[in-house]
């Protein structure tokens, strides 16, 4: 395993445990975000419209083809396989449709090409399919780059300090009580994080990701949240028009459990990608951009990486480098991993195993008793 994971420690070193974390070096780091940049070779940097347009057309062409299947053959099937084969539809229609959501996602990043009109109408188009708001996430998901780790600023996945604990989460922790915040949050959690900003940074009013006077956005935004919003509303009118000329059980089937799946697992990547316990969080005293880039961790879905466009395994290379086209950041990020040594991190778990063990070791966070360094906070999970 890379750098900063899991690792084995001999018999008579266990004290009742397999494995014990090495953490991710909290100190300042003697490289530069120059030097990494120095190392990647320039081609990386480059953004081709062509290549870019490739992945999508070939994700729209798998997305077609499934969609042909189900449509023209599912009706065939007895009752109990067809009811099977709905769900099989859905978890392979959901993870293509994931591909197609990276791929907005670099269009918000300026990744997709060097045409700024291009990636917004390319991610508005591709998103408000997936009834996200473009824009609107556009905006607050550039914050949570530019303040990863950070417990005041960041955007997405804030860890609770101790005392922001609920009273109920004692009451939770435990094999059923993760399951079912696992479960709410993979069902719930990213349109809780649109519509209340659940699991968000706090604000001092009401924050939305609908709302064009959110406290999330500045009032040169704004006027581009109307534009996200138009687009969530016409996607919405044609699911209405879908559902009274085919049906809601149709629309449901072909559309909404893909939707699931595609929610489920933007939730899963996002939480798996900051949640660990040993990645550390900073306060605004020892806080900044580098070391908040560096408190993130490549996972490995399997296959899934490159049906995901490598957003996965390569997560470490795009907090650094955010506008790198995704077909070039499995080669950055070879490249990179011997200059940032232990503040690389990866973690070869099995995801549906980090899965729950997050959820059971990272409940809050505290600074180490006795460190110096109280700025810097780790998971823990003892209530």
């Amino acid at each position: 395993m890379g750098a900063g994971g899991r690792m084995s420690v001999p018999p008579a070193e266990k004290k009742g445990k397999s494995d014990i974390v090495q953490r991710v070096p909290h100190a300042k780091p003697p490289f530069t975000l120059g030097d990494i940049k120095k190392a990647i070779p320039p081609h990386c940097f480059k953004r081709s419209i062509p290549r870019s347009f490739s992945y999508v057309v070939y994700d729209l062409v798998i997305a077609s083809l499934f969609y042909y299947v189900a449509t023209n053959y599912i009706h065939l099937l007895p009752h109990p396989l067809s009811y099977f084969a709905w769900i099989l539809y859905g978890i392979c229609q959901g993870c293509i449709l994931t591909g197609v959501w990276v791929i907005a996602h670099e269009c918000g990043h300026h990744a997709f090409s060097d045409c700024q009109w291009l990636d917004d109408t390319v991610g508005l188009i591709l998103h408000s399919f997936l009834l996200v708001p473009f824009f609107s996430w556009k905006y607050s998901h550039r914050r949570h780059h530019s303040n990863t780790g950070s417990l005041e600023r960041d955007e997405v996945f804030v860890p609770k300090v101790k005392t922001g604990v609920s009273w109920a989460a004692k009451y939770m922790n435990n094999p059923p009580g993760r399951l079912m915040t696992l479960v709410v949050q993979l069902t719930l959690g990213w349109p809780l994080y649109l519509m209340f900003n659940v699991s968000g940074r706090p604000y001092d009013r009401f924050a939305c990701h609908f709302d064009p006077n959110s406290p999330i956005y500045s009032d040169r935004e704004r006027a581009q949240i109307f534009m996200s919003d138009a687009g969530i509303l016409a996607v919405t009118y044609g699911l209405y028009r879908l559902s009274v000329a085919k049906g809601l059980a149709w629309v449901l089937c072909v559309y909404g459990g893909p939707l699931l799946v595609v929610n489920g697992f933007l939730v899963l990547i996002t939480f798996l990608q900051h949640t660990h316990p040993s990645l550390p969080h900073y306060d605004s005293s020892e806080w900044d951009w580098l070391r908040g880039a560096l408190s993130t961790v490549d996972r490995d879905y399997g296959i899934l990486n490159t049906v995901f466009h490598n957003i996965t395994d390569t997560h470490v290379a795009h907090h650094l480098f955010s506008t790198m086209p995704h077909y070039h950041a499995m080669e950055a990020t070879k490249v990179i991993k011997p200059i940032l040594g232990k503040y690389y991190q990866f973690d070869g778990t099995p995801v549906f195993k980090a899965m729950f063990r997050e959820v059971k070791e990272c409940i809050y966070v505290e600074p180490d008793e006795g460190e110096e360094n109280k700025g810097v906070f780790w998971y823990n999970n003892k209530l």
